[in-house]
């Protein structure tokens, strides 16, 4: 069985014959990237160079072309996939699901010749997620405690949402989180009919762009290299400003500041600081969330993502001890 599916040392999802996920593998002549952050999106470079294609879906080739340049792209053949689309390699039958966590993010599915179904999550939050059946299931271990549970789904998004209007009347309110979540926080935040004006340095607000052309909706966004713009914040006047978290403590310093994370499960938001919050808005499932899935998949077999951060020991015996099903941490520590 796990003869299907594996995991190598440099975080490669081998999923049948013919297809790595996520990080580079010389063996393998597919390479996927089910979507666009860095930690699967390792070796990228090496797999254009020599995989015959690397796929991915429409969205995750838009974001990679703004996040690394439209140049990084060009030196292999990539195709993008539609979800549910199929595409035959071989004897094996390749299609992507969708899965809730950034734009554009991909479940694998690999049905090889002998009917097996194996299914590679890739990052997700089971909310909009479909579950795939499954007799191997790889899949992420973010948050694969059972110390890693999120009783306030609910809360979060209006508790995000009065934060940020306490914070406009008092002036400039600085947003920090990764690609993907921030946009997630625009869309919150414009659902709610927040009128402020969204300022964004330019990579976020390029990756903002794109997000919209691919439906989402997040109101309008504004470039801070624009003078006009850069001095509102500079008078602290009222708008929302919203920066990548590697510029956490670079700017907005004194100012009133949400920090968007995942690592948070005690309570919806929390004060670190004078004016700085952490508000708990993840886009990976809870421990509740990834035993949900294995549960409805029904796997014969489930491989727990060992190489990224996260708890896949620890998953893999909770799934083994609840669903008794054969489950395994790898790549081995």
């Amino acid at each position: 069985m796990s003869t299907k599916a594996t995991i190598t040392n440099r975080g490669a999802v081998i999923l049948g014959k013919s297809v790595a996920c996520d990080a580079f593998d010389e063996s393998q002549p597919l390479r996927i990237v089910t979507h666009a952050h860095a930690d699967h999106m390792i070796g990228l470079q090496q797999s254009l160079r020599t995989c015959e294609k690397v796929l991915m879906t429409k969205a995750t080739k838009d974001l990679i072309d703004v996040m690394r340049s439209p140049l990084f792209l060009m030196g292999g053949y990539v195709e993008t996939m539609d979800y549910g689309k199929t595409v035959q390699y071989g004897e094996e039958s390749i299609t992507l699901f969708p899965a809730d966590h950034i734009l554009g993010a991909a479940q694998v599915l690999v049905e090889d010749a002998e009917g097996a179904r194996i299914v590679y999550t890739g990052d997700f939050r089971l909310e909009g997620t479909p579950v795939l059946d499954a007799d191997i299931l790889v899949m992420e271990a973010t948050y694969g405690s059972p110390s890693c549970r999120r009783p306030f789904n609910r809360d979060v998004k209006e508790m995000l949402v009065s934060l940020v209007e306490e914070g406009l009347k008092h002036g400039s309110v600085y947003v920090f989180g990764y690609h993907g979540k921030l946009q997630e926080v625009m869309q919150i935040l414009h659902e709610a009919g927040l009128k402020a004006p969204f300022l964004a340095p330019e990579k976020v607000f390029q990756v903002s762009k794109i997000c919209e052309k691919h439906g989402m909706r997040i109101g309008r966004v504004y470039r801070l290299e624009e003078k006009e713009f850069r001095s509102m914040l500079e008078r602290n006047h009222p708008c929302v400003a919203f920066y990548h978290m590697g510029s956490r403590g670079k700017v907005g310093r004194g100012c009133f500041c949400i920090y968007v994370s995942g690592w948070e499960f005690d309570v919806p938001c929390r004060e670190i600081a004078d004016k700085e919050y952490v508000i708990a808005l993840s886009d990976h499932s809870d421990f509740d969330g990834l035993m949900e899935y294995v549960r409805r998949s029904k796997p014969r077999l489930v491989i727990t993502d060992n190489f990224r951060i996260g708890y896949a020991e620890t998953l893999a015996r909770q799934i083994q001890r609840r669903f008794n099903i054969s489950a395994l941490a790898l790549p081995k520590r």
